[in-house]
């Protein structure tokens, strides 16, 4: 998933030995493998890659792919399609065909420079939920949007039964359960997008996850422009018109990441209204460096930069 995955245990736990602890940590990191070797883009021989080339066709898929499936297209729904899986061969069209070294400042592709294209018809994939067997409907999809999210939560519910108390984190989406070991909420540091060394906005969790969409790391140039990999479906190209990052916090991981990047698609202008309008917890940080936050956003906060 390109990013580090870290799982912390607060003390105690249900009755539970260190023996239960840590094979229940171990379960819980077996889930991102789980989940990557299942829906990567990135391996032609994964479930997920093998459906895509031919998304026409039912596709038998493991348990783990079949869910993201599902999961990502009740985002879709749930969204009004503007989470939107079907991106795939607009990042492969933008050179983000492999995974790129993104340690670097920017990676440069040979490929030509981006064109907008038509909007997408409405997705209709199907499932047939009593034999694991998904048909895509006409194009492939990518997961990535949605995948470390759902990892996120599935490794947590794996931890609740012997450790009530605990933090997953994986880069940008963290779930935060219980109480830290001082018996207060998770503290959570939110990044700079701008890469300074210090958070933008600290907060207080407690049973909610904090997920973030940024442009920081995966970002290149394309027939030298500057792209990102974050796409509005509606045209094809990298969106977030004046945005450096979206947070939103909410109960579920894979819904807080659906909607980080729903709202970094909607853009500077908008992004306030559209979180009043759905009651959303977020904060948002410009291109200009000033960060700004959702009326729900500030129950959470327990600093932020001036």
């Amino acid at each position: 998933m390109g990013t580090q995955i870290t799982v912390r245990l607060a003390p105690g736990g249900r009755g539970a030995d260190e023996t239960d602890r840590a094979r229940a940590v171990e379960e819980a990191l077996g889930v991102f493998r789980d989940v990557e070797a299942s829906c990567t883009r990135f391996d032609p021989e994964s479930p997920l890659m093998q459906a895509n080339n031919r998304p026409d066709d039912w596709h038998k898929v493991p348990k783990v792919c079949f869910d993201a499936l599902v999961e990502a297209w009740t985002a879709y729904n749930e969204s009004g399609g503007r989470f939107e899986p079907r991106v795939l061969t607009d990042l492969v069209a933008l050179g983000y065909d492999r995974s790129f070294p993104f340690d670097t400042s920017a990676v440069t592709t040979a490929v030509s420079a981006p064109r907008r294209r038509l909007s997408l018809p409405p997705w209709r994939p199907r499932f047939r939920h009593g034999r694991g067997e998904v048909c895509l409907g006409g194009l492939p999809v990518d997961l990535g949007g949605i995948g470390k999210g759902l990892a996120v939560r599935w490794a947590s519910e794996d931890l609740r039964p012997v450790a009530p108390d605990h933090v997953v984190n994986a880069g940008g989406d963290c779930y935060c359960a219980g109480l830290a070991p001082d018996g207060e909420p998770w503290r959570v540091g939110i990044e700079d997008p701008m890469g300074g060394p210090d958070p933008v906005v600290v907060v207080a969790l407690s049973d909610n996850a904090s997920t973030t969409s940024s442009t920081r790391v995966r970002q290149w140039t394309a027939g030298g422009v500057p792209v990102h990999h974050l796409i509005d479906a509606r045209s094809g190209l990298p969106g977030g018109h004046g945005l450096a990052a979206v947070t939103v916090i909410a109960p579920d991981p894979a819904s807080a990441e659906m909607w980080s990047k729903v709202l970094f698609l909607t853009g500077q202008e908008n992004i306030a209204s559209e979180t009043a309008r759905r009651s959303l917890a977020a904060c948002w940080v410009g291109l200009d460096g000033i960060v700004d936050m959702s009326l729900a956003m500030e129950r959470f906060v327990v600093w932020h930069r001036p």
